[in-house]
């Protein structure tokens, strides 16, 4: 989330004219089109963070700034050339990175809450911990993980460390409670 990828078409051959079609989860498909000999470029139904991205010496290629949630999904890039048609597609993946949290609850436990990540995040104590996590999904697709620490014994010290581990980072914090 809030990354501006860009996405290349691979050429092969003269390119006479380069086409993306986006379908996105949110939202209707559009279509960015670039005619090679006349340099132009035209659209439809594209939001305003869709656009094409010009590079010295390379075929034009597709940003989309800041991307969100909503622009996850099918991205085909459709080359025409001396070599013919060829497509590629792309299917994006948005990242979301929780916003980890660990507090003590009213019996002096530690609590690790990692809210509205996607996909989930996975907790894990040091020391160990028997505790489950619990998920509750929201309607964007993100999901808050939440766990409590249940100590394996009695002969444990006080401090205890929660780890988040996500694709879009890792996060690590301790307590005493």
């Amino acid at each position: 989330v809030g990354d501006s990828p860009v996405l290349t078409c691979p050429l092969k051959g003269t390119i006479t004219m380069l086409i993306w079609t986006t379908s996105p989860k949110a939202g209707g498909p559009c279509s960015l089109v670039y005619r090679a000999d006349t340099n132009m470029t035209g659209g439809e139904n594209c939001s305003d963070n869709i656009n094409w991205k010009f590079r010295p010496g390379l075929a034009p290629a597709l940003e989309i700034r800041q991307v969100g949630i909503a622009q996850e999904g099918n991205y085909t890039c459709e080359e025409v050339s001396t070599e013919g048609n060829l497509p590629k597609t792309y299917h994006l993946t948005v990242l979301v990175p929780p916003r980890p949290r660990l507090y003590c609850d009213e019996q002096g436990s530690p609590v690790c809450e990692a809210a509205a990540g996607k996909p989930p995040a996975q907790l894990s104590w040091v020391p160990e911990s028997s505790s489950t996590a619990e998920e509750k999904g929201h309607d964007n697709g993100t999901v808050t993980v939440l766990s409590r620490f249940t100590a394996g014994s009695t002969n444990v010290t006080n401090v205890t460390t929660c780890m988040v581990s996500h694709p879009a980072g890792n996060w690590s914090e301790s307590i005493a409670c």
